[in-house]
C-alpha cells in the first residue's frame, strides 16, 4: 500500500499518531505482522463513501478530529454524490482503483455482486466475532449480506423492519372503536372509517386504507406478510425458492384486500397515487389507515399541522397485526437490516494484519460514542440534552455542514436511539426495535441467479401489472394466476431453478 496514494492529508499531531499505533494492539487486531503503518498519519485508512447531502464536510473539521481520536486511527473520506454512485462504483471496480474501504449500497448490482464473488474483497464473517461491536450484528443481517454463503464486507446495519400499520386514533375515538390487532379487526375499522363519517363533517369523503401506486411493492406487500407471504421470495416446505406473488398466502391476502377495495374501504384511484400525494391525502384526512413505516406518523402530523395548527389528528402505531393462526411476523423493508457493505479490497488491504486494523477501526465507529458523533455531533457545539434527556440540535446550519454528511456512513444505525420532543418518534423507535424478533427476510438476497439479474425487473413489473388489474376488477383470481403462470416462459421458471440450486448449495457450504 503506497502512502499518499489518494492525496492524503499531512501528518497530524504526534499524540494522535501514537493513539493509532496503540490501536493496533486493541481487541481483534491480532498483532502487527509488520503492518503497523496503516491508519497512521503517514498512511491513513481511505474510505470511498456516498454523500447524501449537498454539503461536503471539512476533512480537517471537528467531527473528523473527534472520530480519529475515538478510533485511534487516521482516515480520509473520499466522498462521491449518492446520485452518481453507480457510475463511481462501477468505474472504481473496473479500474481497480479503490480505497481501503468501499461503501457498496447497490445490493442487487450485478457488477458489485460479480466483483464480490470473483475474489476482489476480503471475506470477513470469521473475523467479526473478535470485535465487541461488530460481533453484535444480527444474524439475519449477516445472512442477508452473504452471497452464495459468503460475506464479502461488513454489513451496514439498519433496523430490520420499520413497517407497521398506522390508524387514526382520533377517528377510532370518535366511533368508539379499539385499535385493531388482527386482520379481521383491521378490516372492520377500515369499513367503519369508510361508512361512519369518522371526521364528523357530515360528508361521505373518507376511506379506510389510503394506498398508493407502489402498493404491490410496498404497502400491500407488507400487509400480505401478515397472511404468511414472503418478502419478494420465500422457501417452500420442499425447499424451493419461489416468488412470494405466486404463493397461496399472497393470493389469500389479495382476495381480502380486493374485498376491502370493492367495499370502498381502499381509495379507488390508488394505482395512480404518487407517494407525496398519499402523504398529502393522509394529512388532509382523506383516509385513516396506512401500511407504512412507523416513523411516518410524525410526518403525517407535521403536514397536517402545517395546514391546520389545530388539527385533531392523532395516530395509533401498531406493529403486532396477526392473521388467524399465522405466527406474528413482519416483512423486512430494509433487506433484513442490511443496507449494503463496507467492503475491503484485497488490492489495497493486502494482509490479514491490515484487515484487522480496518475491522478494528469500523468496530470503534460502531460504538455508542461513534454513533453519537456521526449522528448528532459534539455535545455543546452541535446539540444539547435537556433535563429530561431530549436531544436538540443547537445550530441547524452548523449541524448540516459538519455532522449530517457522516450519517449515511454510520456502520450501525441500531446502536442507540435518542429521546425526542417530536410526537411519535420515541414510540416508533420502540416499536421498530420490538419488530426485530419477528423479521422475515428475502432468501434470494444472498443467492445468485443470472436469469434474475437479466429478467427480474421485467417479470416483477408484469406481476405488478397483474396485481393492479386484479385489484381494479379487470382480472379475476384465475386471470391473475394465468398471468403469473405465463411468466414461467419469460424466465421465471429458470429463476426459481437457479435460486433453488443456489439455496441448496449455500446450505451445504
Amino acid at each position: 500500500m503506497t502512502p499518499n496514494k489518494f492525496g492524503k492529508r499531512g501528518i497530524k499531531a504526534a499524540a494522535l499518531a501514537a493513539a493509532a499505533a496503540m490501536a493496533l494492539t486493541a481487541c481483534g487486531t491480532g498483532g502487527n505482522d509488520g503492518a503497523t503503518t496503516l491508519g497512521t498519519a503517514e498512511n491513513p485508512i481511505t474510505w470511498m463513501a456516498g454523500l447524501h447531502t449537498a454539503n461536503t464536510p471539512d476533512p480537517n473539521g471537528p467531527i473528523m478530529a473527534k472520530l480519529e481520536e475515538l478510533t485511534g486511527t487516521q482516515f480520509d473520506m473520499q466522498w462521491y454524490p449518492d446520485a452518481s454512485k453507480e457510475e463511481k462504483v462501477n468505474a472504481a471496480l473496473a479500474s481497480g482503483s479503490m480505497a481501503d474501504i468501499v461503501s457498496l449500497s447497490m445490493i442487487n448490482s450485478t457488477s458489485v455482486r460479480g466483483a464480490m464473488t470473483s475474489g476482489v474483497f476480503w471475506e470477513v464473517e470469521e473475523y467479526l466475532k473478535d470485535y465487541p461491536n461488530l460481533s453484535k450484528i444480527p444474524a439475519a443481517t449477516i445472512e442477508s449480506g452473504k452471497i452464495d454463503g459468503k460475506l464479502y464486507g461488513v454489513p451496514f446495519v439498519k433496523p430490520g423492519a420499520r413497517y407497521g400499520v398506522l390508524v387514526r386514533q382520533d377517528w377510532l375515538d370518535k366511533l368508539g372503536l379499539e385499535a385493531p390487532h388482527t386482520i379481521e379487526e383491521l378490516g372492520k375499522v377500515a369499513e367503519a372509517f369508510t361508512t361512519q363519517d369518522p371526521d364528523g363533517n357530515g360528508k361521505n369523503d373518507t376511506v379506510g386504507f389510503y394506498d398508493r401506486q407502489e402498493s404491490f411493492l410496498v404497502g400491500f406487500r407488507s400487509l400480505a406478510g401478515y397472511f404468511g407471504a414472503g418478502q419478494r421470495f420465500q422457501v417452500t416446505p420442499d425447499e424451493k425458492v419461489v416468488p412470494a406473488f405466486a404463493s397461496d398466502e399472497f393470493k389469500q391476502a389479495m382476495e381480502w384486500y380486493r374485498g376491502m377495495f370493492t367495499k370502498g374501504a381502499v381509495n379507488q384511484e390508488f394505482i395512480t397515487v404518487q407517494k407525496k400525494n398519499q402523504q398529502d391525502g393522509l394529512a388532509r384526512g382523506k383516509g385513516g389507515i396506512a401500511v407504512t413505516g412507523l416513523f411516518e406518523a410524525k410526518n403525517y402530523l407535521s403536514l397536517a399541522q402545517s395546514a391546520d395548527p389545530n388539527t385533531p389528528m392523532k395516530w395509533a402505531l401498531i406493529n403486532d397485526i396477526t392473521f388467524e393462526d399465522v405466527p406474528r411476523r413482519i416483512l423486512t423493508d430494509t433487506n433484513g437490516g442490511m443496507g449494503g457493505w463496507m467492503a475491503i479490497p484485497k488490492s489495497e488491504v493486502k494482509t490479514e494484519a491490515e484487515l484487522k486494523i480496518v475491522l478494528n477501526f469500523l468496530d470503534k465507529l460502531s460504538s455508542e460514542d461513534g454513533f453519537k458523533l456521526m449522528t448528532n455531533g459534539i455535545e455543546g457545539t452541535h446539540y444539547t440534552v435537556d433535563g429530561s434527556g431530549v436531544v436538540k440540535i443547537s445550530d441547524q446550519a452548523l449541524w448540516e455542514q459538519q455532522v449530517q454528511p457522516y450519517g449515511s456512513s454510520r456502520p450501525n444505525e441500531n446502536v442507540m436511539t435518542f429521546k425526542s420532543a417530536a410526537p411519535y418518534v420515541d414510540e416508533a423507535n420502540e416499536l421498530m426495535k420490538d419488530n426485530e424478533q419477528y423479521v422475515v427476510t428475502d432468501p434470494s438476497l444472498s443467492l445468485t441467479s443470472p436469469t434474475a439479474d437479466a429478467q427480474w425487473s421485467m417479470i416483477e413489473q408484469k406481476a405488478n401489472d397483474a396485481y393492479n388489474r386484479y385489484m381494479s376488477g379487470q382480472l379475476d383470481m384465475a386471470g391473475y394466476e394465468a398471468a403469473i403462470k405465463a411468466l414461467d416462459g419469460q424466465g421465471l421458471s429458470e429463476i426459481v431453478k437457479e435460486y433453488t440450486e443456489a439455496y441448496a448449495k449455500a446450505k451445504k457450504a
